[in-house]
């Protein structure tokens, strides 16, 4: 297995995730804030476009604990990789701090979409796309 590891912030606004690729597929773990967990997890599945089948598209379930509000980061991030790299994604993320404000959520977000965009660089210089796999 190949794994990547990405980080932006500090402190309680530190962000976290380590990348894994498992054969064709690719497991990616975000977490931050001051309670690390698992908040949602989403698995996104490549097919063509509905719209148009020159496209990258990708179908993505979610699963979140009740009360937690990571599924729509973990979709996100899950449909996006799978977009990229034409393989099965799970993004599984948990991020927690008591009481933030609005713009501690903002920082946050900022800083996962740095992870993230710094995984996807990372898988692109490893591998164009991961080969389908039925």
């Amino acid at each position: 297995m190949t794994e990547f590891h990405s980080q932006a912030g500090d402190g309680e606004n530190l962000i976290e995730a380590v990348a894994v690729v498992c054969g064709p597929d690719l497991s990616v773990t975000l977490c931050g804030g001051t309670h690390y967990h698992v908040g949602a997890v989403a698995l996104g599945i490549p097919r063509q476009s509905l719209k148009d089948s020159e496209e990258p598209a990708a179908s993505v379930s979610v699963l979140c604990v009740t009360g937690h509000k990571e599924d729509d980061l973990a979709r996100q991030a899950a449909h996006r990789f799978s977009c990229r790299f034409g393989c099965r994604v799970s993004v599984t993320a948990g991020i927690h701090i008591d009481g933030a404000s609005g713009e501690q959520i903002k920082l946050l977000l900022g800083n996962c979409e740095v992870v993230i965009n710094d995984i996807e660089q990372k898988m692109k210089a490893f591998q164009k796309s991961c080969p389908q796999d039925d």
